[in-house]
This record gives structure tokens, C-alpha cells and sequence, in this order.
């Protein structure tokens, strides 16, 4: 158990990444999600400035796709347009997590729904994937940070909701 537990904790579980990421990575997070807030404000007329719930998106799949894709794709191509950039977030799981967080930021502020932020996380992970093969480094690929299956389903037996959702909430890699 304590072998999982830090293999989790020292190559990209969700316990590092997100530990480190907010501190580590700000700014580039910062920028990655101000280009969501100018995309959804341009497309979608949501301005995260001044909240109006009458001008929120309706949280159809084809939000989440457009908003989180377009946030992941920008994302990867600063990396790649950045190479220094990629080497100092290292090993992929920081990369993975960053630009995942300002793809759920994204959906969820254009849409006001949690569920929808968590689509948008997760379809970003399985871009992130598709486009760079892997999400970790070691063999870790971040099992528990790309598990879209659950995400929108109320199945006790995979997962829940992110309303239900605590501190205690178990860990997917530790459940294998």
C-alpha cells in the first residue's frame, strides 16, 4: 500500500501534481486560462468578470469539445513553441495536469456546472494523450487523473458526481 501511495505521490498522481502545480506553474496556468476566459467571451459572450447567470452556456457535450479542445490544443502548442517550457514542467504529469486545469476552468465557468468542468478535464487528459502518447513518465500514466467513464454518471460502484465528491474520495490508482 505505502509502495502505491508513493509512486502516486512522487510521479504525477494527483497528490503531487496538484499539490505542486498551483505554486510551481502559476503563471503558465494563468495564461492558459485567460485564454479560455477570452475564448468563452469572444464565442459564448461569458464574461467570467462580472457573472451573470443568464449568460451561461447550456452544458451540452459540444461545449465542453469546443471549450476544452481549444484550450488543450493552444496549450500543447506553447509547449511545443516553448521548448524550455516543456523541459521545466517535467516528466508530463505537470504539463498534463496544467493544461487539463485550465481546460475544466474553462468549461466550468462558461457553463456554471462542476460536471461539465470535469468533462472538460478529462476530454483535455485524453487529447493530451492522443496527441503526446503519454500523460506520466516511468511507466506511471496518470490512471487516476483520465477516468472520463465516470464523470457524468451517478454509479456508486465507478464514481460520483463532483458534488459528492471529498477529501476522502478514493484514489483510482490505489483501486486497481
Amino acid at each position: 500500500y505505502d509502495q502505491i501511495w508513493l509512486g502516486s505521490y512522487m510521479s504525477g498522481g494527483v497528490g503531487f501534481t496538484q499539490c505542486a502545480t498551483a505554486a510551481y506553474t502559476d503563471n503558465i496556468l494563468d495564461e492558459y486560462t485567460y485564454y479560455g476566459m477570452d475564448y468563452i467571451k469572444d464565442k459564448y459572450k461569458v464574461d467570467w468578470k462580472a457573472c451573470n447567470p443568464a449568460d451561461k452556456v447550456k452544458p451540452t457535450q459540444d461545449v465542453v469539445n469546443d471549450i476544452a479542445g481549444e484550450v488543450t490544443l493552444n496549450a500543447m502548442e506553447q509547449y511545443e513553441q516553448f521548448p524550455t517550457l516543456m523541459e521545466d514542467h517535467f516528466g508530463g504529469s505537470q504539463r498534463a495536469g496544467v493544461i487539463a486545469a485550465a481546460s475544466g476552468l474553462s468549461v466550468g465557468i462558461a457553463t456554471a456546472n462542476s460536471n461539465a468542468g470535469l468533462n472538460g478535464w478529462y476530454l483535455s487528459m485524453l487529447m493530451h494523450k492522443e496527441g503526446w502518447s503519454r500523460l506520466g513518465f516511468f511507466g506511471y500514466d496518470l490512471q487516476d487523473q483520465c477516468g472520463s467513464t465516470n464523470s457524468l454518471s451517478v454509479r456508486p460502484d465507478e464514481g460520483c458526481i463532483g458534488e459528492y465528491r471529498g477529501p476522502n474520495y478514493p484514489n483510482y490508482a490505489m483501486n486497481v
